[in-house]
């Protein structure tokens, strides 16, 4: 799957500064959170790739991005640092857009994480139980620690 999607540039100016150059020509990280400025998603999940940045640097790795739906205010303070992806348009295009009424949030990043190597995912880690209304919110695959674990995995073999 080839991804495409555009990242803020304050240079440009206007109402909307974005331009396509997020994933091309560039080793990414990108993670998704169902709620943005929530304990676990910047607590546990977020707090965790900041942490380890360095080490994602050190093995290749251009840019880590996080990613949320959420609404249009959340989203503003959200993408002043993150990518905010207010109306869930990439997210539905990567299919893991999910409904969380159960949980009065409405329309969600489903929690997933993937590796993207000059605009071509390589590698997906897609939390378990993956449905609307999911009555669980998992963490056990798209963390940071997974990640890592399969980037120097993927090091490793390559140097064979």
């Amino acid at each position: 799957m080839v991804c495409k999607n555009r990242v803020r540039d304050e240079s440009i100016g206007g109402d909307h500064p974005n331009h396509p150059r997020i994933f091309g020509g560039k080793k990414v990280v990108l993670f998704a959170l169902p709620g943005a400025l929530t304990p676990t998603c910047s607590n546990s999940h977020l707090s965790r790739y900041e942490e380890r940045y360095d080490e994602f640097r050190a093995l290749g790795v251009d840019e880590v991005i996080y990613l949320a739906v959420n609404d249009a205010f959340v989203m503003y303070q959200w993408g002043k640092q993150e990518l905010p992806d207010g109306a869930g348009e990439f997210t539905c295009k990567m299919g893991m857009l999910v409904r969380t009424d159960n949980l009065g949030f409405g329309m969600r990043s489903w929690r997933y994480a993937m590796f993207v190597n000059d605009g071509v995912i390589e590698k997906m880690f897609i939390e378990p139980h993956f449905s609307d209304d999911c009555p669980i919110d998992p963490f056990e695959a798209s963390d940071a620690d997974t990640m890592l674990n399969y980037l120097k995995s993927r090091q490793s073999a390559m140097k064979k």
